[in-house]
């Protein structure tokens, strides 16, 4: 049977891309960024205004903690330490100070007693500040920031993944390390350890230095530390924004057999999305497992991440049109 010209436009025509769960997960990450892209500045902006309120408080821990405790104090007891070993006195380099002012409260019985308000400041970084601080790093790593609010604090649902996310964030961030590691590198939670600190007159024990300060300084520290609770709510309310969205858009993925049933949404809605992006992964696949390159990766000690994979392959690609 000959098929003329018009009967082969027509078959054409009606091919079409029939969807797998690669090419859905390569759809969904397309509108997971075009939503992420929508709120993220929100996070970035709050990370740039605790930067900027990080380094005026340091400036003003300094004058506190200098005005309770002089220099020359310092250098006295170093020297004292020098010469009578521990029974000269206790120093500590520390980045964690406890500020106060004494108020008179009242009772339930409308007695009058005297209180005091305290901040807690701190200049290393906590686990929920740091994975919202370095949530753009962690997932150019291909790690997950957002396994902590995936679980919705519903302790139930850590699974090994939950677990296997936990361990790979901590990791990288520096809360959990191993001997075999390259200490040449200079993991996130270290350099915030190193970024700041202040020799203090006392043991390791933050809470046992209580510096007085006025109602002003207390105020301004109080807005330091909303300036870092701000990064963990902008984070958390990304996250919730996001997965909102996500969890609609993957029912409707699931239904969807076609390529074109995706694309027309993505235009709807406003995503990019073209064929090119589905047909790159495979691309990309064959381009690292050639038997040259796959040779080369079997040689490798380390492991590559998908990310890393897909630069090898791009690479790879780029130098074959070259």
């Amino acid at each position: 049977m000959q098929i003329n010209n018009n009967q082969k436009g027509n078959m054409t025509k009606e091919r079409k891309i029939t969807l797998n769960a690669e090419k859905r997960k390569v759809i969904a990450d397309q509108f997971q960024s075009f939503y992420e892209d929508k709120v993220k500045d929100k996070l970035v902006q709050a990370k740039e205004s605790y930067d900027l309120m990080r380094e005026k408080a340091k400036e003003k821990i300094n004058q506190v903690v200098r005005y309770h405790q002089p220099q020359e104090d310092i250098d006295t007891i170093r020297k004292m330490i020098q010469k009578y070993n521990r029974s000269g006195g206790e120093l500590y380099e520390d980045n964690c100070f406890y500020v106060e002012r004494p108020i008179m409260k009242v009772d339930d019985e409308g007695r009058e007693y005297e209180s005091k308000d305290e901040v807690h400041v701190r200049f290393n970084m906590g686990r929920n500040f740091a994975r919202a601080y370095y949530r753009d790093e962690l997932k150019a790593k291909g790690l997950n920031p957002d396994f902590q609010l995936s679980i919705n604090d519903d302790y139930s649902k850590r699974n090994p993944k939950y677990y296997n996310d936990e361990s790979a964030v901590n990791t990288y961030l520096g809360f959990s390390n191993s001997s075999n590691e390259d200490k040449s590198i200079t993991k996130p939670v270290a350099k915030w350890e190193s970024d700041f600190q202040l020799w203090t007159i006392g043991s390791s024990y933050c809470h046992s230095r209580q510096f007085k300060v006025d109602e002003s300084t207390l105020n301004f520290f109080k807005m330091y530390v909303a300036s870092a609770d701000e990064v963990i709510k902008e984070h958390q309310q990304m996250y919730s924004y996001v997965e909102g969205k996500m969890k609609t858009l993957r029912l409707g993925l699931k239904s969807y057999r076609t390529f074109d049933q995706a694309k027309a949404l993505a235009d709807k809605v406003g995503v990019v999305l073209n064929e090119s992006m589905l047909n790159e992964s495979s691309s990309m696949a064959l381009s690292i497992y050639s038997p040259e390159n796959l040779a080369s990766l079997l040689e490798d000690k380390e492991v590559m991440t998908r990310e890393q994979k897909i630069a090898f392959a791009r690479k790879q690609m780029q130098q074959s049109v070259n």
